[in-house]
């Protein structure tokens, strides 16, 4: 088959990236190895997703957001973080009536691209499909799948995670992070009421966040290394319960688990190039943050926008999608956009994870810190409302 595009992956980016090509005329085909029922449906995996403004926004453009239950829309209030056994705490609140930003469940967000997507014009889903080997020219992208079918695009776009096989069957390198620790999520039920704040609580030897959703009820998401975290997975209910309300300090009364408990093991990703001849990386293929600071699937949003606006503006005057020019200036902005975060949340993980002594004075010395810089918690408040 030829077409314009082809997107590998049909996750958040990938699909948030085929819908905001809608009436380009061009012609696109999204390829996925998952089944057709995997993706119009997806499974409830734990993951509660902190949306900023701006990813809000790009939802909305989409038709995306509107098909989000509500009930399924949680507002983020407040932010804290907490640093051991201190009792200050480095506050975040939203400036006037909105809030800092919005927690949806991951699968219910897929679930709406995909009904978003449905019935597309110029859009084909080719679904139980793998692709086993990709070639670049100056001319074209071709991929052949698993079944020996071959796709023809000027423009191939990889969409398909972290570990991405599209990334490598291009060539392209990446640095490869695995922390050797995994993140437990599940939801649990509490008496004391949250007040729809979100606490990020770097306690020794344990990293534990606490995300509001409905009253009387949070995510709990902790970090260990993943051979404690898989001890904690297989314990019953009740006893996961008594755990995590004793490693949070009851401070939010006794818990009861309220949801299955899922875990995932921590690797971070940074592709060394975003872009090729006639292809680029989007979402986490491009790169994969650590969850700890909520950045990933916001810039993974981010980047499918640029890229699209790029694209819509080159078929608007006729011109080709894939041309280097155009995927050198997507490179470019989208890892001038991407690098601080990185670079920065690695930097965080590394301070706020190490348990010698010099780095438990300097975590407790930049809470303070960011608390008396004017700047600081300004400064954050706009990079989450941000439009």
């Amino acid at each position: 088959m030829d077409c314009d595009v082809i997107i590998v992956g049909a996750g958040p980016a990938g699909l948030a990236l085929a819908r905001s090509l809608a009436d380009t005329g061009l012609d696109i085909v999204v390829v996925e190895r998952q089944p057709l029922a995997a993706i119009a449906d997806p499974c409830f995996d734990g993951r509660e997703i902190a949306l900023t403004h701006g990813s809000a926004d790009i939802l909305t453009r989409l038709g995306a957001w509107d098909l989000i239950p509500e009930d399924e829309i949680s507002p983020l209030r407040a932010a804290r973080v907490l640093n051991g056994g201190s009792p200050f705490a480095l506050d975040f609140d939203a400036s006037g009536e909105e809030p800092l930003g919005w927690l949806v469940p991951n699968h219910r967000i897929r679930a709406a691209l995909f009904d978003a997507i449905d019935g597309q014009d110029g859009l084909r889903l080719v679904t139980g499909a793998e692709v086993v080997r990709v070639q670049t020219s100056r001319a074209m992208a071709e991929v052949e799948l698993g079944d020996g079918s071959q796709l023809r695009a000027r423009l191939l776009v990889g969409a398909d995670s972290r570990l991405s096989g599209i990334r490598g069957l291009l060539g392209i390198s990446a640095e490869v992070n695995r922390l050797g620790r995994s993140m437990m999520v599940c939801r649990v039920r509490h008496p004391i009421p949250h007040h729809g704040i979100a606490t990020e609580w770097f306690d020794h030897h344990q990293t534990m966040a606490m995300l509001p959703l409905g009253e009387g009820m949070s995510s709990a998401v902790l970090t260990l290394p993943s051979a404690d975290i898989e001890r904690l997975a297989a314990l019953g209910d009740a006893e996961l319960g008594a755990e995590l309300t004793m490693r949070y300090s009851e401070r939010l009364g006794p818990m009861e688990v309220a949801g299955p408990r899922v875990a995932y093991p921590l690797v971070t990703t940074w592709s060394w190039h975003f872009a090729a001849t006639r292809a680029a990386l989007i979402g986490d293929a491009a790169v994969g943050m650590h969850p700890v600071t909520a950045h990933g699937f916001n810039l993974g949003l981010r980047g499918a926008d640029l890229l699209a606006r790029l694209v819509r503006a080159a078929a608007r005057r006729g011109r080709d999608p894939g041309a280097t020019p155009l995927l050198r200036a997507y490179e470019r902005r989208h890892r001038g956009a991407s690098w601080p975060l990185y670079a920065g949340t690695n930097l965080l993980v590394r301070l706020y994870t190490e348990e010698t002594m010099p780095a438990r004075a300097m975590r407790h010395a930049g809470l303070r810190l960011g608390a008396k810089l004017p700047f600081v918690r300004p400064g954050i408040r706009r990079v989450l409302m941000a439009r």
